[in-house]
C-alpha cells in the first residue's frame, strides 16, 4: 500500500512552532514531494520506507518529524545513550545530517552528537557520557564504541538508516545487522534509499515493522530532469587536456570532478593546479581535517574544482555546483546517478559531463541501461588540439623526460653485444672443445674419446648418443663424490658437449 499526501506548505503539516520558526529563519516555506509525503506518516509513529534520489530533501523528511516527536515528549536521554540513532555511510554525510538537526532544532535545545572514524575516541566518549537526544554515526566506529561499552543503544526510540544502497556498496550490511541486535525491539524505523536492489529489499523486510508507510518520489535509478547530461568520447591519455580546456570556459565556476581511485584524484588535482585552476582533492586517504578544509574551501568559493572519489557522491549538499565532471566512469552504474546529483539541487539547473575512453564503453552501456536513457555523446578522439595540449602539459613533459632517462640508464648499463642466453649456457658455449684444448683440434681416433658416462667428447659436434638417466648423476652428486675421497671426473658432461 502506498500512502500519498498533498500538502503545499510546512504550516499545513502540523509541526511544532519552534520547528516552523527555524524553517522560516532558513527561508523554507514549501516542502518537497518526499517531505510532503513522508512527514505526516513519521509524525504518527509509523515506520517508513522512502525511495528518493539525492537532492530531493530526504534529510528534512526525517529530521523534522523526529524533532517534532522529541518536542512532544521531552525527557532526558539515557547516560551513554541516545533517543534517536541515525546511521550514515560516510563521515561527510554524517556531519551534514547532524548540522541539519542542529539547524532545525536550534529553538528546541536538543543535543546532537556525531560519531565516525578517522578521529580520536576520547572526544566522542566525553560527548556521549551524559547521553544525547540524537546520535548520528557511521557503522564502523559505532561498533567499536559498542564493543568498548562506551555507548549503549537500549534507549533508542527511533532508528534511521540513510543511504541504505550505498551501505550495501560499501559492505556495511553485516555491521548494520550487528548494530540492530543492540537496539530494543519496540522502536520506530525509518529506511531511506536512492535505489532498491534485491539485497536492500531483504534488509528492509528485516528492519521494518509490518505495513510501513511507503514513499517513492522517483523511479529507481532515474536522473534528475533538470540536469543537462553529455558524454565525451576521448582517449584516456588526453583526458587531462580536455579537462583543462573545459575550465577555460567562464561558466565552470564551481565544479566537482569525480575519479575512480584515490591516486587518480590527487593526480587530477595536481594537473589542474599546474594549469592555473584552484583545486582540492578529497578521498579516503585524506585525514578528517584535510577533508573538512577541502570542503570548506570549495563551499567558500576559494577553489573552483573539488576532485573527489565516490566518498563525496552521496548527500554532500553544496550550493550552486555548476557542473559535475566524471573524469572516469564508475564501476557501479547506480553511482552515476548519485554523482550527477551533486548539481541541480534545490530546484536549480545543472550540467553533468562524463569522459568515456574506449575501455569504458561497457560501463557507459550499463549506465544507460540502468538509467533507461541514451545520453547525448560527442566525439573528441583523434583531436589535434587535445594532442598538442597533452604534449605541452608540464606533467606530461616531465613523465616523458623521466621515461627517457630510465631508457638511457638501461642503455648505459647494458654491455655491447650482450647475449640473451643464461650465464651458464654462455660459458659452456664459449668453452673450447676437448680436441682444440688438447693442442690444435687433432683428429678423433676410434670415433672420438668417450666420457666416463658414455658421451663422446671429441670434435666440435654434439653427440646424439642417448644418455642413461641412471648413469647421469649431475653436478651436486659429482661434487659430493669428489669430496668423499674418490677422484672426480676430468670433465663434466653437459648437454652442449
Amino acid at each position: 500500500m502506498k500512502d500519498t499526501y498533498v500538502l503545499t506548505k510546512f504550516t499545513d503539516l502540523g509541526l511544532d512552532k519552534s520547528l516552523l520558526k527555524a524553517l522560516a529563519d532558513e527561508g523554507y516555506t514549501t516542502p518537497t514531494p518526499i517531505q510532503a509525503q513522508a512527514i505526516p506518516g513519521v509524525m504518527s509513529g509509523r515506520d517508513l520506507l522512502g525511495i528518493a534520489q539525492t537532492g530531493t530533501g530526504k534529510t528534512a523528511a526525517f529530521a523534522l518529524p523526529i524533532l517534532h516527536r522529541l518536542a512532544a515528549d521531552r525527557k532526558p536521554a539515557p547516560r551513554r545513550g541516545c533517543r534517536v540513532l541515525v546511521l550514515s555511510p560516510t563521515r561527510e554525510l554524517a556531519t551534514q545530517i547532524a548540522e541539519s538537526f542542529k539547524s532545525y532544532g536550534k529553538h528546541m535545545g536538543v543535543s546532537v552528537a556525531v560519531v565516525f572514524g578517522g578521529v580520536k575516541y576520547g572526544g566522542q566518549m566525553r560527548a556521549m557520557a551524559p547521553g544525547v537526544d540524537i546520535l548520528v554515526a557511521t557503522p564502523g566506529r559505532l561498533i567499536d564504541h559498542l564493543g568498548e561499552k562506551s555507548i549503549t543503544l537500549q534507549g533508542v526510540e527511533i532508528f534511521v538508516l540513510d543511504e541504505a544502497d550505498q551501505m550495501l556498496d560499501m559492505g556495511f550490511i553485516l555491521p548494520i545487522r550487528r548494530i540492530v541486535k543492540y537496539l530494543p525491539k519496540d522502536r520506530q524505523n525509518l529506511f531511506f534509499s536512492a535505489t532498491m536492489p534485491t539485497e536492500i529489499e531483504k534488509l528492509a523486510g528485516e528492519l521494518l515493522n509490518p505495513n510501513p508507510t511507503k514513499v517513492s518520489v522517483t523511479p529507481q535509478a532515474t536522473t534528475v530532469e533538470r540536469i543537462k547530461q553529455q558524454v565525451i568520447y576521448v582517449e584516456g591519455a588526453r583526458k587531462r587536456a580536455l579537462l583543462c580546456e573545459m575550465f577555460a570556459e567562464r561558466d565552470f565556476k564551481r565544479v566537482i570532478v569525480f575519479t575512480r581511485t584515490k591516486r587518480g584524484a590527487d593526480r587530477v588535482a595536481k594537473s589542474l593546479e599546474a594549469a592555473g585552476v584552484e583545486a582540492a582533492a578529497i578521498h579516503g586517504d585524506k585525514s578528517q581535517g584535510q577533508r573538512e578544509r577541502a570542503l570548506a574551501s570549495f563551499k567558500a568559493g576559494e577553489v573552483r574544482a573539488l576532485v573527489a572519489t565516490d566518498i563525496a557522491a552521496r548527500g554532500i549538499d553544496i550550493d550552486a555546483v555548476s557542473h559535475v565532471i566524471q573524469y572516469e566512469l564508475p564501476n557501479v552504474p547506480e553511482a552515476y546517478v548519485h554523482r550527477i546529483g551533486r548539481t541541480a539541487r534545490a530546484g536549480a539547473n545543472g550540467s553533468a559531463v562524463a569522459f568515456c575512453a574506449d575501455d569504458e564503453r561497457n560501463l557507459l552501456r550499463d549506465i544507460q541501461k540502468v538509467t533507461r536513457q541514451t545520453i547525448p555523446a560527442f566525439d573528441r578522439r583523434n583531436d589535434r588540439a587535445l594532442h598538442v595540449m597533452t604534449q605541452a602539459m608540464p606533467e606530461v613533459a616531465a613523465e616523458r623526460a623521466e621515461a627517457g632517462r630510465r631508457e638511457a640508464d638501461r642503455g648505459q648499463r647494458k654491455p655491447q653485444n650482450r647475449s640473451d642466453l643464461p650465464g651458464g649456457l654462455r660459458q659452456q658455449r664459449n668453452r673450447p672443445s676437448a680436441g682444440k684444448a688438447a693442442g690444435g683440434g687433432g683428429q678423433r681416433q676410434g670415433g672420438g674419446d668417450r666420457h666416463p658416462h658414455g658421451a663422446r667428447t671429441g670434435g666440435d659436434r654434439a653427440s646424439t648418443t642417448p644418455i642413461s638417466q641412471a648413469q647421469f648423476k649431475g653436478p651436486a652428486r659429482e661434487k659430493a663424490k669428489s669430496q668423499g675421497g674418490q677422484a672426480a671426473p676430468a670433465k663434466r658432461w653437459t648437454p652442449l658437449d
